[in-house]
């Protein structure tokens, strides 16, 4: 197998799932198993959530490589190419090293005489390149749901649950209650439980489907973890985060990531820290290298300003955000906002079928043009789907021209010529569209 062999079987898997042929735990199990199990050498977070996944994991990988150990963490979903899924210390794998562990995977599901789904065939790579790399510990980001996760199957020892809100209420249920215990669902007996802020209706459902479970120790955000923040003017702004915990205080930890949001989520990860070195999987790093790491936690796609970006004929801003729900918009929205200052951006926009495509705009300023693509993942929205998906906005509340452009490098290339040169253009809505545009302006897997 070659590199494109491996991005190739990934995209069939996803796009293409066998009838019959997978059963549930997406056959992790028997494959793990062929592979002499390098899951049972692994210990770590796994972190599960509707919004705040991807930075609190990089949070967490921060703080426990500020500890000395060796960390593998595997971030879901990948934005340009799937070795980004597999990441020693922060660092996505070499394509060399992501094709010898696929093909060590791909084998092993022979053996097996099973077929894996591409969740599947994303968690038993970064397992058997883990082994190979010899990582101490691991952050694995679970994908859509939580008890069908198949990260889960890696037994890591600490569940960490961002939030819950309303999303893929097609496959985890119609309300926070459904999706808090589909979220919960991941958690295992014995487990150390980290819970960010849950609404009110997604607590009682997540303590419901807890009770069920034994030998559990259980944090809480605003309860055994608590954050503050205060902002100082140095050379620029910054954001200092005090973050309290069962394990201690940490006073005036820079915050590196944009948006309010991001200092609940470093709160999360030092707590992630703090659970491994409870249960004895690390060590209490001293203070100097913490605040070293944490200050140098870079998250692509989330809030990523690309100035300047340049394309044909044009240089500009462009700024990234993989939201991908009305929640996760209305979070970013303020500093959208804060970021445009007196520009009028153009947005383009993408997302997959099934998404709540007038709660996902509706936090924008109606004036900002508006320019509908598509990716080119299996389950994409066409743009005049989501044009047509506008309606419920109204009229007056929406602008009824959108521009519909269906290749999202044309769509960018619309929306510079919209904005002119030095102008912002906002694309959001799909990590995939995030990643397809990355790549347009020539920034490497990150």
């Amino acid at each position: 197998m070659d590199y494109q062999d491996c991005v190739d079987l990934i995209a069939r898997l996803q796009a293409h799932k066998p009838e019959g042929a997978i059963r549930p735990g997406g056959n992790v199990p028997e494959v793990l198993a062929a592979l002499g199990h390098p899951e049972r050498a692994l210990r770590g977070a796994m972190v599960v959530g509707t919004n705040g996944k991807g930075s609190t994991a990089a949070f967490a990988v921060s703080a426990l490589t500020a500890a000395g150990v060796r960390v593998g963490s595997m971030p879901s979903p990948h934005l340009q190419e799937p070795r980004e899924r597999i990441r020693v210390d922060g660092v996505p794998v070499s394509r060399a090293a992501y094709v010898a562990a696929c093909e060590e995977v791909t084998a092993a599901a022979d053996r097996a005489g099973v077929v894996l789904s591409s969740s599947g065939m994303h968690v038993t790579t970064a397992a058997a390149h883990f082994r190979r790399a010899g990582v101490d510990l691991v952050v694995a980001e679970a994908g859509i749901g939580g008890r069908n996760a198949v990260v889960r199957f890696l037994g890591l020892g600490v569940t960490v649950v961002t939030g819950v809100a309303l999303d893929h209420t097609d496959r985890l249920g119609g309300s926070l209650e459904l999706i808090a215990r589909a979220k919960v669902g991941a958690v295992a007996d014995g487990d150390h439980v980290l819970f960010g802020r849950l609404p009110a209706e997604a607590a009682e459902a997540a303590d419901g489907a807890l009770a069920g479970r034994s030998g559990l120790t259980v944090w809480r955000m605003g309860a055994e973890i608590d954050h503050h923040y205060h902002r100082r003017r140095s050379v620029a702004e910054e954001s200092l985060v005090d973050v309290v915990t069962p394990g201690g205080a940490r006073r005036g930890l820079v915050c590196p990531l944009p948006g309010g949001h991001q200092h609940h989520n470093l709160a999360l990860g030092v707590a992630a820290l703090d659970a491994l070195v409870e249960r004895g999987h690390a060590g209490r790093p001293d203070e100097a290298p913490l605040r070293e790491r944490i200050a140098a936690t870079r998250w692509p796609g989330r809030l990523e300003l690309v100035a300047p970006a340049s394309l044909p004929g044009w240089t500009g801003r462009v700024l990234l955000d993989g939201a991908t729900n009305p929640q996760g918009v209305a979070t970013v929205a303020p500093e959208l906002r804060r970021l445009a200052g007196a520009a009028r951006p153009a947005v383009v926009f993408a997302a997959v079928r099934g998404k709540d495509v007038p709660g996902m705009l509706a936090p924008l300023p109606a004036d900002w043009p508006l320019v509908l693509t598509r990716t080119d993942a299996h389950d994409a929205a066409e743009p005049a789907a989501l044009r047509a998906a506008l309606g419920p906005l109204g009229p007056e509340r929406w602008r009824p021209g959108a521009a519909v452009v269906p290749e999202a490098a044309a769509a960018l290339r619309h929306a510079a010529g919209l904005v002119g040169p030095g102008g912002l253009v906002v694309v959001l809505g799909s990590h995939r569209l995030v990643g397809l545009v990355r790549t347009e302006l020539g920034l490497a897997p990150g």
